[in-house]
């Protein structure tokens, strides 16, 4: 299981018990930054809320779990209905 799986599998359901979607979890490095994306939707849209929402629920459960050795930025975000991940 690769570390965006393991990562879907212990915050899904408590995004999900919100009624957010998780689209797609990425974690890449950008100009010499670690970032973990996390893309989330839900009808009709997500707004800033959401986004906040969803890192409060997740950040506690990231370091609980501490599945990244390394320093990284937590990019939670929307998408555009479909646009291409």
């Amino acid at each position: 299981m690769g570390l965006e799986d393991k990562i879907r599998s212990v915050i899904k359901e408590k995004v999900n018990e919100i009624g957010i979607n998780i689209v797609s979890i990425k974690y890449e490095k950008e100009n010499g930054v670690n970032y973990l994306r996390i893309f989330i939707d839900k009808e009709p849209f997500i707004n800033i809320d959401d986004c906040v929402k969803v890192t409060e629920i997740v950040n506690p459960i990231l370091d609980e779990y501490d599945f990244i050795d390394e320093q990284y930025m937590l990019d939670i975000s929307s998408i555009e209905k479909g646009g291409n991940l």
